[in-house]
């Protein structure tokens, strides 16, 4: 039985696979030539082979240790607009606020 089950599967592949990519003189004598084609785009530089655009390990200590007699969500506001100042979206914790459910009952 498993002799009969090879057989039949490799009739079905042969058949399946002979007449793919292989063609006769006559076809590929009708083809076209291949229309010149321009360069492939390079290939996107890897992010991490790029330079850090953000603000230094100094820059950002200075501005988390400054104003500590502030109290904590006036530091928080302080803190984000110093980074705003620099053009970077700070996204302060906020309190008092519920979060919502992701399934309405």
């Amino acid at each position: 039985m498993r002799d009969s089950i090879v057989r039949a599967l490799d009739w079905v592949l042969r058949l399946l696979l002979s007449s793919r990519g292989r063609h006769s003189a006559a076809f590929l004598a009708d083809q076209p030539e291949p229309a010149d084609q321009p360069a492939p785009e390079p290939e996107p530089a890897c992010i991490w082979r790029t330079p850090w655009r953000g603000p230094s390990a100094e820059t950002v200590r200075d501005i988390f240790s400054a104003r500590p007699e502030l109290p904590y969500l006036q530091r928080e506001r302080w803190r984000a607009a110093a980074f705003a100042e620099m053009g970077i979206d700070y996204d302060h914790p906020t309190t008092n606020i519920t979060p919502v459910r992701a399934v309405a009952a």
